[in-house]
């Protein structure tokens, strides 16, 4: 597996490269922004860790560049900003992980390995899913509407889609849900993954507030009906 680090402190550059290599990954180095994003097109990396405060082209900008081309590499972002206003922005620029400087080397090491396992685990699964007039397509990792509307989908938004498709009409549990899509990650709380559940019901139910295909069961988890069957459940 390919890991590009686009890092300009030069001595956590060479740390984070010597590490990923005595792990047995593949790794190339860039120091500032244009730089990165000329290994990114040329090298075509499994994984990209990020600083965000890099010289000639932030880490936000490259980011969304990135996802504005197609390209959805899972990203990590590293940076010494770690507000949760700033995570936050890191996320909504099309990251899928954040950690904060200074960091435990062995908790990036896990971060990376699970967002490889995770970008293993999804290019292995069936490639589309089509249900109420909407299809996903995870090789593009975007969604086409029922009304015709295109939208992006995040890392962790298409696995808890996968997950949940491939267990339709079945409850699947919170803990099934972290052990599947944030694995030995920091574990977020059950309003995280609340959250993204919401993020897809905005998508695709036709009344967000009375959901039809993405249903709560109250204490346990979700299930997904993708022939929109109403289930009596508290939302």
């Amino acid at each position: 597996m390919r890991v590009l680090v686009i890092e300009d402190e030069a001595a956590l550059a060479e740390v984070l490269a010597d590490n990923l290599l005595a792990e047995g990954y593949q790794v190339e180095v860039a120091v500032d922004g244009q730089q990165g994003a000329a290994r990114w097109r040329a090298a075509s990396p499994d994984l990209v860790v990020l600083d965000v405060m890099l010289p000639k082209l932030d880490g936000y900008a490259l980011c969304r560049q990135m996802r504005a081309s197609g390209d959805q590499t899972p990203v990590l972002f590293l940076s010494a900003k770690g507000r949760p206003e700033e995570r936050v922005q890191g996320l909504a620029a099309g990251g899928d992980d954040y950690l904060a400087k200074p960091f435990h080397l062995p908790e990036f090491l896990l971060r990376v390995k699970n967002m490889l396992r995770r970008r293993r685990w999804s290019n292995d699964q069936p490639l589309e899913l089509t249900f109420g007039g909407h299809t996903v397509d995870f090789r593009r990792w975007t969604a086409t509407l029922a009304n015709g509307r295109s939208e992006m989908l995040g890392e962790r938004e298409l696995a808890i889609l996968r997950l949940l498709a491939e267990r339709q009409g079945e409850v699947v549990s919170r803990d099934d849900i972290l052990d599947r899509v944030w694995g030995d990650d920091a574990f977020p709380s059950s309003r995280t993954i609340d959250n993204f559940i919401l993020r897809l019901r905005k998508l695709f139910e036709p009344d967000p507030s009375s959901p039809s295909y993405f249903h709560t069961v109250w204490g346990v988890g979700y299930r997904f009906t993708p022939e929109g069957r109403p289930i009596a459940s508290k939302v």
